[in-house]
């Protein structure tokens, strides 16, 4: 069994097809409460993917969280086969677990064709380059001066390198006054090979790593003990250009309104030339423990 976590991540979403239109993920046993939901989601993406022809690249996914999923429980995956158009394919998965339903999917693929014209925002702001900041897992080091052993062993299993641009706060004081906003560059540990589909689908696994990180920075200390149960509600992505998730990307994430035990945050994913590849928007349930 390989130890490299980005060998484990694309075994992770290698899913098993165990009828038409039918698929099984492993879900392992981790030390979390429930299924890491960027699990999910990479994964009912790959079973959609695997429905189509190939030739058509995700050009847009819409999901709802509808129960939190048991660590260490395979998961089947479900695709209804909702359109095959000229020039769009759309797929419809469900996710289910011991028999109950715990994820909704849609996914529209798009056959790629030139554009009449093109436009792009410029990035909100300039940051430094990844290779200058610490990764997380050093800053928790210089901070506590050894990771706790949970946190450890969670990070020799990580998948992605998250550097954060902005360091972290630790203190309440240091959260105070501070804007519902965050960036971090991010790419996989180690190769992930040429398939654009496992590309497509380890970013999304990794979009929903921290990008409720914006709606709790006004409010606590990131890391450490948490106020709040956290929970995805429900997540979108649109995806703008090719990628590589093994290489750097930067994830600028902002919460525009947190409100009635629920908040908002979205986001957009750059290369290092300041290309937007994808956008995200989710919302999130934050409930006082």
């Amino acid at each position: 069994m390989t130890t490299n976590p980005a060998e484990r991540l694309v075994d992770l979403l290698d899913l098993e097809q165990i009828e038409v239109n039918i698929f099984r993920g492993r879900s392992p046993q981790e030390s979390l409460q429930r299924v890491f939901g960027g699990q999910v989601a990479g994964q009912a993406l790959v079973a959609a993917a695997r429905t189509t022809e190939g030739d058509r690249p995700v050009h847009s996914l819409h999901a709802y969280f509808l129960r939190p999923g048991r660590p260490g429980v395979p998961i089947v995956y479900q695709v209804e086969r909702v359109r095959d158009g000229r020039s769009f394919t759309t797929r419809r998965v469900t996710a289910v677990q011991q028999g109950r339903t715990i994820f909704n999917l849609t996914a529209s693929f798009h056959k790629p064709e030139q554009g009449s014209f093109e436009h792009q925002l410029p990035p909100a702001r300039k940051v430094p380059d990844p290779e200058s900041l610490p990764t997380v897992t050093e800053e928790i080091r210089e901070h506590l001066g050894a990771l706790p052993e949970q946190l450890e062993r969670m990070a020799r299993r990580q998948p992605f390198d998250i550097r954060y641009v902005d360091r972290l706060r630790w203190t309440e004081d240091e959260v105070k006054g501070a804007e519902p906003r965050s960036a971090v560059w991010m790419r996989a540990v180690g190769p992930l090979g040429d398939d654009p589909v496992v590309h497509t689908c380890a970013l999304t696994y990794a979009s929903d790593m921290t990008l409720l990180d914006a709606v709790r920075i006004p409010v606590e200390p990131l890391w450490g003990p948490r106020s709040f149960d956290i929970a995805s509600l429900d997540h979108a992505m649109w995806f703008h250009r090719p990628f590589r998730a093994d290489e750097w990307f930067l994830y600028d994430q902002e919460s525009p309104i947190a409100t009635g035990g629920r908040g908002l945050a979205r986001g957009r994913i750059y290369d290092l030339e300041g290309r937007l590849l994808v956008s995200v928007v989710q919302e999130g349930l934050f409930r006082a423990l």
